[in-house]
């Protein structure tokens, strides 16, 4: 069987990235490898985790396009669900994040937003769909 287990993201600060999901999202903090190159998010049943980009291009021969809030967000997103979109993009917004796209109901009802987290990366905050 094969398992979704975890997503990683690349970014130029670890530890401050894992702090700002922590306080944004409530995640518990899992594991901070030593130097701060790698760090894991209790996220529910997928691992949301993150490392430096020196230990990313380590790992990858040819590179790869780092995140920037000064580029356009690529064409993936992480998402998050909550019943109250509104209180977690403010909560977002507080921690540091950049607003994208205002709430906003979807016609087949779900209350969808976007913001970048402080590496450029996009999240979409949106309701349920249960």
């Amino acid at each position: 069987m094969i398992k979704f287990a975890y997503t990683i993201l690349y970014v130029s600060d670890v530890k401050r990235t894992a702090e700002f999901y922590s306080r944004t999202f409530d995640f518990e903090v899992r594991f901070i490898a030593p130097g701060d190159e790698y760090a894991e998010l209790n996220s529910g049943t997928t691992t949301l985790s993150f490392a430096a980009l020196p230990l990313a291009k380590s790992n990858l021969k040819d590179g790869f396009q780092e995140s920037s809030l000064t580029a356009r967000p690529f064409g993936l997103e992480i998402g998050f669900t909550t019943v109250d979109v509104p209180a977690l993009v403010e909560k977002a917004l507080a921690n540091g994040a950049t607003l994208l796209e205002e709430p906003k109901e979807k016609p087949w009802g779900q209350m969808v937003a976007y913001v970048r987290d402080l590496e450029g990366f996009l999240i979409e905050i949106c309701t349920p769909m249960d």
